[in-house]
């Protein structure tokens, strides 16, 4: 998982984009289609057409990074919605990076009391 401080705004990049887009494209999107300034610290989170790859644009304080990460099988849950950018915590954006539905997550598995 990135480490990403607990005060950092995560933010969902809705509708999907082209994944040939490198980090200053991607930083321009945020820009000029989310209103958003790329540069004061705020995780951004985009997604390509076919679902299985995602791009992170993340400003440390340092400087502008990219990340990606690719799904051997299956697809990031995503939402319908287009144009503009949906917040997320820290625990939704590590659920999505792992491939599991980060909008209601279901423990398969639930202890059952000794007595």
């Amino acid at each position: 998982m990135i480490p990403v401080p607990s005060n950092v705004r995560i933010w969902l990049a809705t509708g999907h984009t082209d994944m040939r887009k490198g980090m200053q494209g991607l930083a321009l999107l945020i820009q000029e289609h989310l209103k958003r300034d790329p540069h004061v610290g705020d995780v951004y989170v985009f997604r390509g057409r076919r679902g299985d790859l995602l791009k992170i644009v993340w400003h440390d304080g340092v400087g502008l990074s990219l990340y990606a990460k690719r799904l051997d099988r299956g697809r990031f849950v995503w939402p319908q919605t287009v144009g503009g950018a949906i917040a997320l915590s820290a625990g939704q954006l590590g659920y999505l990076l792992e491939g599991i539905d980060w909008r209601n997550p279901q423990q398969t598995w639930r202890p059952q009391s000794a007595g």
